[in-house]
């Protein structure tokens, strides 16, 4: 095989020779190799695979040359685009298939929509998540026949499944059974007031458009007195949660997109490492096909897939600042469960009920992944505060 390889070596040197003498021949003109020095006789040299285009340009010709790609409904980006948004599955099935040269490449793909995302939202002046806090007045009464209401800010409501004895403790109204009673520790209905802060998540809202809350000040000094009490307990784990809590109150009520920040530097690194959970899950799923499909394969699948949502969450974004959060999420939820489904029956190519069943359990799995993770991340973003 090594003699084969000399052969043609020679032969392909003795060629070119050839081409560079019948050049010369004919009055014409051959430049060495900025990188070899070889005769350039073609778009690469022969020797080295060096580009005679160097991509030297002005920035006049790169914007010219850019808007002129983009223009064009043939470029390699607009086919690109199209297929991700509206062929799902065709870009991991032209990886699959050899056809890289039509489209960009995933990982490439990737990174250049996930940084779109997150420029045009800074840009645009969107938070991803903003907490508001909202306070809540609450007391606990009882009517004559031991039913228990609650009332919060004003609005009376029963609580059902719940009743109270002659002392003012709640208890579950099913749990008389040999005259034990399961009481909910913490209730009285005495009608004292007691006072919660709560947090309601904004998503994909304008900076400055989420009213600022008030934390009470009660809650705050309770806080600080429970914050000496653990500190006089010399109890390290109460003395730091209570301290995180009453900091995240305070940074909240002044700056309800201060949570904003931590999300947008730790979701990137989530994703880094979620991107190849899910590509062993479809390993898992299809590892009757692991002889047809690789994991590079399952790993450009899921590229593209969170490709897609970034370019989805990105549509989302924009629509939340026109139609309510509420149908925007369920639209988009709706729309990636449908796209998902439609790549994979597209890309593994197997039936609609054996597509549909693999569908439903690796988004079961993947969703309780994804939820913990972000969960983790916004817990995380809380105590950076």
């Amino acid at each position: 095989m090594d003699g084969l390889d000399a052969i043609g070596e020679t032969a392909g040197a003795v060629a070119v020779e050839m081409a560079v003498a019948a050049i010369l021949e004919r009055g014409g003109k051959v430049n060495p190799c900025s990188n070899c020095s070889a005769p350039m006789i073609g778009a690469f040299c022969a020797a080295c695979g060096q580009p005679i285009d160097t991509h030297r340009r002005s920035v006049y010709v790169l914007l010219r040359d850019f808007i002129k790609d983009i223009a064009s409904f043939d470029s390699r980006i607009l086919r690109t685009a199209r297929a991700l948004m509206f062929e799902p599955g065709e870009l991991s099935l032209a990886f699959r298939e050899g056809r890289t040269q039509r489209y960009v490449p995933a990982v490439r793909l990737y990174l250049f929509m996930s940084l779109i995302f997150f420029l045009t939202l800074s840009f645009a002046g969107i938070a991803i998540m903003q907490l508001e806090l909202v306070s809540t007045t609450q007391r606990y009464v009882a009517d004559k026949n031991h039913n228990v209401f609650v009332i919060k800010n004003g609005v009376r409501e029963q609580m059902e499944g719940f009743k109270t004895d002659a002392k003012g403790n709640v208890y579950l109204a099913d749990s008389d059974a040999g005259n034990v009673h399961v009481v909910v520790a913490g209730i009285k209905t005495n009608g004292s007031a007691s006072e919660t802060v709560n947090t309601v998540p904004h998503f994909f809202s304008r900076f400055g458009t989420v009213k600022r809350g008030q934390a009470p000040a009660k809650i705050l000094a309770d806080m600080d007195a429970r914050l000496k009490k653990e500190s006089d307990r010399k109890s390290a784990v109460g003395t730091w949660i209570t301290e995180h809590v009453a900091r995240m109150f305070k940074v909240l009520a002044t700056d309800p997109a201060a949570v904003n920040g931590p999300l947008t530097e730790w979701i990137p690194r989530a994703l880094f490492v979620l991107l190849p959970v899910f590509a062993l899950l479809l390993a898992c799923f299809y590892w009757r096909q692991r002889g047809e499909f690789y994991f590079v394969d399952h790993l450009v699948f899921s590229l593209n897939i969170h490709t897609f949502g970034f370019a989805l969450l990105l549509i989302a974004a924009g629509l939340a600042q026109f139609l309510p959060a509420g149908i925007v999420a369920t639209v988009a939820t709706i729309a990636l469960a449908a796209y998902l489904f439609l790549a994979m029956k597209r890309f593994y190519r197997q039936s609609l009920v054996w597509t549909g069943v693999k569908f439903f359990v690796i988004g079961f799995f993947y969703s309780t992944i994804l939820a913990s993770a972000f969960g983790s991340i916004i817990i995380m973003s809380l105590l950076h505060l």
